[in-house]
């Protein structure tokens, strides 16, 4: 696997100040303020239809607020230039869609743009980036194939190596692990856990799958009903009370024997 030499990464604060977030006039998030821990793994969970996509959005500057302010470093993140954020803030949104006839590398390469200027072409560190983001993902071999021609798990680890390699010191993603098969999950999972340690990027994203979540964060989000019901370490977060209330789910709490990190076992009637 190429290694790239990565400066020590400046601290950043990302959080939402009161921020109510909406669709048609509907409020989806209400009234949140939230802080991303800087540096760290931060996983928002929570029951369908919750609100938690919505909030990674807002935070990402894909949705404007309602009301209220997403603030990154101090300032309003929608005053910055677009540029700017995405030199600082990589985004992988829950359905991508690539230009038709697109090569796996050309789009990988794509994540590279935002470091490009007028005077600043295609460089040595570039090319590193996005070697290392094919090999991190598995999907080198599949560098000079077009988009379409891949399978559904096959594209989300193009995506992920997209959002690689722009390194930028804030990732943000929405339910990475979509159409990934079980061991493709958990290298996707163990890249990102991965950058996080080497290089103290702060990942944030979503996820459905409650003990991969737990596993993984530092630091977990979980949400019911456009609010927040509970933020902390996974042991704080994962109870059986909080799984009743945001989810309606009977469920006991055992201690994961890999990770040792709280692992959900739904009650059912079999």
């Amino acid at each position: 696997m190429t290694q790239i030499d990565a400066p020590q990464r400046p601290t950043h604060d990302l959080r939402a100040d009161n921020v109510t977030l909406n669709y048609g006039g509907r409020d989806i998030v209400s009234n949140v303020s939230v802080g991303i821990p800087d540096g760290k793994m931060t996983v928002i969970v929570g029951a369908n239809a919750c609100g938690k996509s919505t909030l990674l959005r807002g935070l990402s500057r894909l949705l404007r607020p309602a009301s209220g302010r997403v603030m990154l470093d101090g300032r309003d993140i929608h005053s910055l230039q677009s540029k700017e954020v995405a030199q600082l803030v990589g985004i992988l949104p829950q359905s991508p869609i690539a230009p038709e006839g697109i090569t796996v590398r050309d789009l990988v390469a794509r994540g590279r743009y935002p470091h490009q200027g007028w005077f600043q072409q295609w460089s040595p560190s570039d090319e590193a980036a996005v070697e290392h983001a094919l090999n991190a993902t598995d999907t080198a071999e599949l560098a000079s194939r077009r988009i379409e021609e891949l399978s559904g798990g096959q594209r989300q680890r193009v995506w992920i190596a997209m959002a690689l390699s722009q390194n930028p010191d804030i990732l943000l993603l929405d339910e990475p692990t979509t159409f990934l098969d079980v061991r493709h999950q958990l290298d996707a999972l163990d890249v990102l856990a991965d950058l996080n340690r080497e290089r103290g990027t702060t990942v944030v994203m979503v996820l459905h799958e409650l003990n991969l979540a737990a596993r993984y964060a530092d630091h977990m989000i979980l949400m019911c009903e456009g609010r927040i019901l509970a933020q902390g370490t996974p042991s704080e977060v994962v109870t059986a009370e909080r799984m009743r209330e945001a989810f309606g789910l009977e469920a006991q709490i055992i201690d994961d024997p890999v990770s040792h990190s709280p692992m959900v076992i739904p009650l059912g009637r079999r």
